[in-house]
């Protein structure tokens, strides 16, 4: 934990790769007891608090259920308190409260904590567009005006620039998921107006070399090629899997079964390496 405290120290007032790192440490550390213990050693190191309630959090989502609630969310004020500036804090009450399916009010007033400090965290942008879904608490038509809304007030280049095209993902691959006819035909989802015009947006954009500057953007660049190969654009697929350059990220790879074999096929369909 002393590494751990050392990595996020050197993040200092970098939002995103400090919510970075800790979203990654948070899912690593899920079932380890280290994260509490060392809030339990240190009560008033921020950090520490903020990674044992994250990592509470992922434990939780993965078992279906918080051990405790209440005190995860105590955790996570107590962090707002010693460090009022660092949305962490917030975001991992954000995923607490979508874990919980609180109400939409009690959310949004947590969502406008996050943007007070950091209005393009990615984190926040696609947990809010989960949980603004017809699997958890609102509809396909509250995702179309979250994103819509998002789109015109994000820049090009920000951390959660990818937020449209995750949805668009998303909803391809609950398509694909409920199988049957609908499911064979999903692959003409990405022609229609909206999708097919994010995906053009990211195309022409994202691999350029410097273009995506935030912490995740690999993770970006592989639900791009993703979605490339599942339109069939595998000739603008090429650039953006050299850009990757290997580097494999789960999701949305997993979805379709090992993510690094997924991966690989999806790129030898695109034509590298043949």
């Amino acid at each position: 934990m002393a590494q751990t405290s050392r990595l996020l120290d050197r993040s200092g007032a970098d939002w995103d790769r400090r919510t970075h790192r800790l979203s990654v440490l948070a899912r690593c550390l899920s079932e380890s007891h280290g994260p509490r213990g060392w809030a339990t050693r240190e009560p008033r190191n921020a950090s520490a608090l903020v990674l044992s309630a994250w990592a509470q959090v992922e434990r939780g989502r993965s078992r279906g259920q918080l051990e405790d609630a209440a005190g995860t969310a105590d955790t996570c004020l107590r962090a707002a308190e010693l460090a009022p500036a660092d949305p962490a804090p917030w975001v991992v009450l954000l995923g607490l409260s979508r874990l919980e399916r609180r109400g939409q009010r009690e959310v949004f007033g947590v969502w406008n904590e996050v943007l007070a400090r950091d209005p393009w965290n990615r984190e926040a942008h696609l947990s809010m567009l989960r949980y603004l879904g017809p699997e958890e608490v609102g509809s396909r038509v509250q995702v179309l005006e979250f994103v819509d809304a998002v789109r015109a007030r994000t820049p090009a280049n920000a951390p959660c620039a990818a937020t449209e095209l995750t949805a668009h993902v998303l909803q391809y691959q609950s398509v694909l998921a409920r199988g049957g006819v609908e499911a064979l035909m999903a692959r003409h989802r990405w022609s229609q107006a909206s999708a097919a015009q994010a995906l053009d947006r990211a195309a022409h954009t994202w691999a350029r070399p410097g273009f995506l500057p935030h912490a995740a953007a690999l993770a970006d660049l592989n639900l791009l090629a993703y979605a490339l190969v599942a339109a069939e654009r595998r000739d603008e697929a090429r650039p953006v899997f050299e850009a990757i350059n290997g580097t494999v990220a789960a999701w949305p790879w997993s979805a379709g079964g090992d993510a690094v074999s997924e991966f690989e096929k999806a790129r030898v369909r695109s034509g590298i390496g043949v």
